[in-house]
């Protein structure tokens, strides 16, 4: 039996050896970029592992276009897949669902996306499809209808869970009239009023090849899928004006700690997250950041879930992350209480952060983080759709493979000053906004003890 175990301890440390040195020797995979005479740039990545081809589509159409009609840029990338001039919406799915292969379109806030998924064999009849979607979209206005339909009984729905909405709620209290406010699936009331005439109306305005890339990643040839990809994106017509960035424009940032108090009078938790302003995708501190807000709140074995879960019983979990765009984004702490421990909960994780700030972190807490982020690593970059993913991220948040080729360096040399002065800098001590989701007439003494009070009900519309 001794033998025998230490047979097995000596194969643990074997793969773990193994492991390690396959993270700490990992590199993105060479692939090919060009550009379209329209303005469209092509990222091709050869992966022969498995017979299959992922494709990652960026076009600047996201919710940040949607001016007063919310939720117009999302409706509209889910109506892509309404028909085309050659594909029924019923046909696009049964040509789909008879081979396997998927394609999916949606909108985030700064730009519209779409994916899909085929075997190898199967390219020359999806992609057609995939081009026919981008470039000659049908928008039945039936279709849209049912579309809408749906959207609005979501909306519905998703008050019933504060989870659901809460971050919402705090990107519109944070940025206000700034398009980074902008909700992506709307609001009833904007959504109400939104018409398939809209919809073709944004498609034309803001579905153009500039600034847009596509990336293709699996099991093909770089000079036949280059010549592909050339005739049939070669004819999407390039847009007449440079449109303007509106995410670059300033906004107005807190100079005080606020609270939105949400009421939900049925509620028997208070939902809340406590943030601030963050940092954008392409920050040169991104890596050091990670490693810092894995030890404070971003796995299970955090300071924040240990106080508020472990230690407390307050919650079953907290956490804390940096939501990323590509000119600004926030930080937020987020957890649930019951009603009568909001207070309590409240109280200690403003604690938890002033205790980062004053204590700052040892070196045996930042080695963990260190190991724990590098062993996250290699496995978010294993697929064809994860490395497609990838590169579109790279392309619209502008940073080069040096992030990937260069991510154990750049961790194992966050040293624990240079950890200490990232706190520092990036996360928040004061001016701290409250958006607190739960039954008001409860709640609503405790809230006031963080700062300036905003109280709306949770059928209403967020104005702020």
């Amino acid at each position: 039996m001794k033998n025998i175990n230490q047979k097995l301890i000596s194969i643990c440390v074997l793969l773990l050896v193994i492991a390690n040195t396959s993270a700490q020797g990992y590199k993105l995979p060479a692939y090919t970029t060009f550009k379209l005479s329209n303005g469209l740039t092509v990222n091709l990545m050869e992966q022969h592992d498995v017979p299959l081809i992922s494709v990652s589509t960026v076009v600047p159409a996201g919710a940040i276009y949607d001016g007063e009609q919310a939720g117009l840029a999302s409706l509209t990338a889910t109506a892509l897949k309404h028909g085309t001039k050659s594909y029924t919406k019923a046909q696009i799915d049964q040509e789909l669902d008879f081979i396997g292969a998927s394609i999916d379109a949606s909108a985030t806030k700064e730009y519209a996306r779409l994916s899909a998924n085929f075997a190898t064999k199967d390219q020359k009849k999806v992609l057609n499809i995939v081009k026919e979607i981008l470039l000659d979209p049908a928008f039945d206005e039936k279709e849209f209808d049912k579309e809408k339909s749906r959207l609005l009984v979501g909306l519905e729905q998703q008050k019933e869970s504060p989870r659901a909405v809460i971050g919402f709620y705090f990107d519109k209290f944070l940025y206000g009239n700034h398009v980074y406010g902008n909700i992506i699936n709307g609001m009833k009331a904007t959504v109400e009023g939104l018409t398939a005439s809209d919809v073709k109306k944004f498609y034309q305005a803001n579905y153009t090849p500039n600034n847009a890339a596509i990336t293709l990643v699996g099991d093909f040839s770089t000079k036949e899928m280059k010549a592909s990809i050339t005739k049939l994106f070669s004819e999407w017509k390039k847009g007449k004006e440079v449109k303007e960035d509106l995410s670059t424009l300033a906004y107005k940032k807190p100079t005080e700690s606020r609270v939105l108090l949400i009421n939900k009078e049925d509620a028997n938790e208070t939902t809340f997250l406590i943030g601030a302003p963050g940092i954008s995708r392409n920050n040169p501190d991104y890596i050091a950041i990670d490693v810092v807000n894995t030890l404070f709140g971003g796995r299970f074995t955090s300071m924040l879930n240990d106080e508020l879960r472990v230690n407390t019983g307050l919650t079953y979990g907290a956490s804390s992350r940096f939501n990323t765009l590509k000119n600004d984004g926030t930080f937020v702490i987020s957890t649930f209480t019951n009603i009568k421990t909001t207070e309590a909960a409240l109280d200690k994780a403003v604690e938890v952060l002033n205790k980062l700030h004053q204590n700052g972190i040892d070196e045996n807490a930042l080695t963990s983080a260190k190991n724990y982020v590098k062993g996250q690593f290699p496995p978010d970059y294993e697929t064809s759709g994860q490395l497609a993913s990838l590169l579109s991220q790279m392309f619209w948040y502008k940073f080069d493979r040096s992030f990937i080729d260069n991510f154990e360096k750049n961790v194992d040399s966050l040293d624990l000053a240079r950890a200490n002065e990232i706190i520092a800098t990036y996360f928040p001590k004061d001016k701290l906004q409250f958006i607190l989701v739960g039954k008001a007439s409860e709640i609503k003494k405790i809230a006031e003890k963080f700062g300036p009070v905003t109280e709306i009900n949770i059928n209403e519309n967020p104005k702020f």
